[in-house]
This record gives C-alpha cells, sequence and structure tokens, in this order.
C-alpha cells in the first residue's frame, strides 16, 4: 500500500505539468473564465505530489530501511527540485500569457 505512495506522487507530478499545457493550448480560444482555476489545481498536484515523497520518506525511517534512503534521496530530491521548477515556470507563463488578454 505505501508503494502507491511513489505511484501517486508520479500522476500528480504529470497532472501538475499537463494542467498548464492545457491552459496555454486553450489561449486562442475566447473562453477565459477558469484560467486560475486550472493553475491552483496545478500548483496543489505539486504540492500533494512533493507531500506523497515525504511521507514516503517517513516510511522508510519508520522501518528503518536506511540503506534504501541513502540510494534513492539524492534523486528523489533532484527530482522534486525540477517537478517544483517546471510547475512554477509554466504556472509564472500561463499568468503572464492570460493577465495581458482578460486586461484587453
Amino acid at each position: 500500500m505505501i508503494g502507491l505512495l511513489n505511484l501517486g506522487s508520479l500522476m500528480l507530478g504529470l497532472i501538475a505539468w499537463i494542467l498548464p499545457v492545457v491552459n496555454l493550448m486553450r489561449y486562442k480560444k475566447h473562453d477565459h473564465r477558469n484560467w486560475v482555476v486550472l493553475s491552483i489545481m496545478s500548483i496543489s498536484a505539486c504540492a500533494i505530489s512533493l507531500c506523497f515523497q515525504i511521507f514516503y520518506n517517513y516510511h522508510l525511517v519508520k522501518i528503518e530501511d536506511w540503506s534504501a534512503l541513502m540510494d534513492t534521496t539524492g534523486a528523489v530530491a533532484f527530482v522534486a527540485a525540477v517537478l517544483l521548477i517546471v510547475t512554477i515556470i509554466l504556472n509564472a507563463i500561463t499568468l503572464i500569457v492570460y493577465r495581458d488578454r482578460t486586461a484587453k
């Protein structure tokens, strides 16, 4: 059951990247009402994904699997940073694009 945290983290990370891309692809259409909701959902999916990784690391500490922690912590930290940075950049681009569009 704990292994599902990694799968959930991966799926939520993909959702965090897909939602801003969908927002940007819908830019040409005239319906711009829910772009804020999709951006908030994207940031929330990123946060929950990172939270799942923290819970999984806590589980490894609790069962005292030090070798798994030592093997995976570096990669998890790097991937978490990439997920956060790309999510912020995609949502910032969405904010810039739609801010100019809704101001007109």
